[in-house]
């Protein structure tokens, strides 16, 4: 078994590259294990980085050390590879996907890292692209995507900075028009954005579909038609609490394994807060698999759906 560190030194508000590989050498030193550490040069890095080990055939655990966007790149690159887990080692600003858990703090944890047990998780292919987590498309991926540019703004972190970028593009516009191919029904209106879950947390804390399950073969789609501007903080409010059943006149909620979004200009299309343009966007739950294992004893199972 060898071991491959993948440090994004982008991530997040300063570059760790330093303090992770100290912990790395330190503890997986210490055990005697076969490891590597690799750090990125430039986007998409991480991606290569994993798929050429993975090539080798041998048997890996790597370790995304970074943010969401070094996961998603480490998750594509192992895309549908049974030699190979993967992991996030957290150290961006938003480390969503690992909300999931039970204990999220124990990926910060490299002892318990690597003493861990394994689920197979879904991923969403996006045109050509994968996504572990969540995809959106209209004023969320706007925001979404611009929220990079706010975290590293002093005392805007977190949601802070998920909310500065909502009212910076909520003044920009808030409905475009769309037509939704999904469930064998086609729907030609205004939409305020689309949100696709395979995970369940983003944005900062962001709780959209609460039931979310990455291992359930299906995607949470949420549809959120035309708001009004004087609508949006009494919207966003129960959106993020995952409250969407409480707005039934303008959110709808489909369970589904594929969609299609056609857009009347490029748009751009959020995957795990990375940034795509499209005028046509086809989203699914990807034939390849994803082995992600966590330290022992975490529960990330989607809780049971209250009754309505």
């Amino acid at each position: 078994m060898k071991h491959l560190f993948v440090i994004n030194p982008a991530a997040g508000s300063r570059d760790r590259s330093a303090e992770y590989a100290a912990e790395i050498r330190k503890l997986c030193g210490g055990r005697g294990l076969d490891y590597r550490i690799a750090v990125s040069q430039a986007p998409g890095e991480c991606r290569r980085i994993t798929r050429e080990a993975l090539l080798t055939g041998e048997e890996y655990r790597i370790y995304a050390c970074g943010g969401d966007g070094t996961l998603n790149e480490v998750a594509s690159g192992a895309a549908g590879f049974s030699n190979g887990a993967i992991t996030a080692y957290p150290g961006g600003s938003g480390n969503d996907f690992v909300k999931i858990f039970d204990d999220p703090q124990a990926f910060y944890d490299l002892e318990r890292l690597l003493d861990p047990e394994e689920a197979e998780f879904d991923l969403i292919r996006c045109n050509d692209d994968y996504a572990l987590n969540i995809c959106s498309v209209g004023l969320d991926a706007r925001i979404g995507t611009d929220v990079s540019r706010y975290k590293r703004i002093p005392l805007l972190q977190g949601f802070r900075a998920y909310a500065a970028s909502t009212v910076v593009n909520v003044i920009k516009g808030i409905a475009e028009h769309y037509v939704v191919e999904i469930d064998g029904e086609r729907i030609d209106a205004e939409q305020t954005f689309i949100c696709v879950c395979n995970g369940r947390f983003y944005g900062g804390g962001f709780n959209p579909v609460p039931q979310a399950d990455p291992a359930d073969g299906l995607l949470d789609v949420l549809l959120v038609r035309k708001v009004r501007r004087l609508e949006i903080p009494g919207v966003i409010g129960k959106y993020k609490n995952g409250q969407f059943a409480q707005l039934p006149h303008l959110v709808r909620h489909l369970r589904v394994k594929a969609l299609t979004i056609r857009c009347d200009k490029p748009t751009p299309v959020n995957l795990d807060g990375e940034l795509r343009m499209a005028r046509t966007v086809r989203m699914s739950v990807a034939r390849e698999k994803v082995r992600f294992f966590y330290p022992r004893g975490l529960k990330w199972q989607a809780p049971v759906p209250a009754e309505i």
